[in-house]
């Protein structure tokens, strides 16, 4: 099973994982705000990954890392 990893103090929020996502699994999360005053994206059913890593490769900021 895949597992997506977010770094969530570099995340910005910009959505470009949450709009690319086949499974539509990934979210931005309203209900917490990193250090830089971003709500990050994460992951809502990690079973549902299939490790695609489309999220990983459009981040411009290198949040995401796909271990499949």
């Amino acid at each position: 099973m895949a597992r997506v990893k977010f770094n969530e103090e570099k995340c910005k929020g910009c959505r470009l994982c949450v709009e690319v996502c086949p499974k539509k699994i990934i979210a931005i999360n309203t209900d917490k705000l990193n250090s830089k005053g971003f709500h990050p994206a994460d992951v809502k059913e990690m079973d549902k990954c299939i490790g695609c890593a489309f999220c990983a490769t459009i981040c411009p900021d290198v949040v995401i890392e796909v271990d499949k």
